[in-house]
């Protein structure tokens, strides 16, 4: 069985905007890194629309970008996407999947399927499957920045704290923190 890792870019101030974080070389690498050691990403639908409407286009030439953000982007085209949607059914995006029905049964049917391990990418969606405790890790790239406004970071609140273990901390030239944890045993 793989491990579920959540991981999103997050400002001090717990703001999870995707424009309020730094987008360079290193962060797409360290992005890159994380999408390459897992089986598979896991999005709500909302961020698979976003993703879907920018990242093909890169991948095939159509936007001009720096070569770790074409990397990404190609990397990316060929990874397996599973989108949780009750809304959409049909998503054309290369090696992209429906979940659909019982969140929990599929998500935890997805994470035996996947034994390198799945990347959820998606805030509202991470709330949902932590409530359901179906989260192994968390990779929050935390950036310096105070955004003043949301949405944030478990916005819609947890049943319960996470106690978590620190697992490595590891600084970006642009000041921006990669921070890994784990779930706490015990």
């Amino acid at each position: 069985m793989g491990l579920l890792t959540f991981s999103i870019n997050v400002t001090l101030d717990g703001c999870v905007d995707h424009r309020e974080g730094i987008a360079d070389d290193e962060t797409h690498t360290f992005f890159t890194r994380l999408m390459d050691e897992s089986g598979a990403m896991l999005w709500g639908r909302v961020t698979y629309e976003m993703m879907e409407s920018y990242w093909p286009a890169v991948a095939r030439g159509d936007v001009k970008a720096l070569s770790p953000i074409r990397e990404w982007a190609v990397k990316l085209e060929t990874k397996p996407k599973y989108v949780v949607s009750s809304t959409r059914t049909v998503f054309p995006w290369t090696n992209t999947h429906h979940i659909a029905g019982d969140l929990r049964t599929e998500v935890q049917k997805l994470k035996d399927a996947t034994p390198a391990g799945v990347l959820l990418g998606s805030g509202k969606l991470a709330t949902e499957l932590d409530r359901l405790d179906l989260i192994d890790e968390y990779v929050f790239l935390v950036h310096p920045r105070i955004a003043g406004h949301g949405p944030t970071l478990y916005q819609s609140g947890l049943l319960s704290t996470r106690r978590l273990d620190l697992i490595s901390a590891k600084p970006l030239r642009s000041g921006a923190v990669a921070m890994h944890y784990r779930r706490e045993c015990g």
